[in-house]
């Protein structure tokens, strides 16, 4: 793996399946983005998603054989890029970290990635019967769980359910400003 550096400040979130990762990320982005910060969030898919549609000229124009098809109006920009069919490699998160427009972000947010040496929050529900990450990655720095107790001793323990209180960790954790927890 290629190591990962950015001039962004850079925070993981790693769970297991059906933690709620993607729940937790649309309930903390909205208080992120109203103290102010501009947050770039990348996710790992799986295999062969799609953002454009059959019917849609950029999707035609794609299937053509156009190996890179950047969308753009007034509002929004989206480039796909085709990677070669037997391209079996995963995506590398240095190369989509290359990617982001360093002007538009005070933080990158990682959403899947869970083997990558940066720092990370786990997401931990004991009810899944799934064992913690933090015992094997040392780059966790903080477990989001809604029972403190299963977490060991000596990990920061964040309450799943208070998201001000993430952001407000996040914000100590990189030295961002407007990130203070209202208890």
């Amino acid at each position: 793996m290629k190591p990962v550096t950015s001039s962004i400040p850079l925070l993981g979130f790693a769970a297991w399946s059906g933690a709620g990762k993607t729940t937790l990320l649309t309930r903390l982005l909205p208080v992120l983005r109203a103290s102010g910060l501009e947050v770039a969030l990348i996710k790992h898919a799986h295999h062969d998603f799609d953002i454009d549609h059959p019917g849609k000229d950029s999707y035609v124009l794609r299937q053509a054989g156009a190996s890179q098809v950047l969308i753009a109006s007034s509002r929004r920009m989206a480039l796909m890029v085709e990677n070669p069919p037997d391209r079996e490699a995963p995506p590398v998160l240095s190369d989509l970290v290359a990617r982001i427009d360093s002007d538009r972000a005070g933080l990158i947010l990682v959403e899947g990635f869970k083997k990558e040496a940066i720092p990370k929050i786990e997401i931990h529900r004991p009810q899944l019967g799934k064992p913690l990450l933090c015992t094997d990655d040392p780059n966790i720095v903080a477990v989001a769980t809604d029972r403190p107790e299963a977490v060991p001793q000596g990990t920061r323990v964040l309450p799943l359910d208070r998201i001000r209180v993430i952001a407000a960790f996040i914000g100590e954790y990189f030295g961002l400003s407007g990130l203070e927890t209202d208890t």
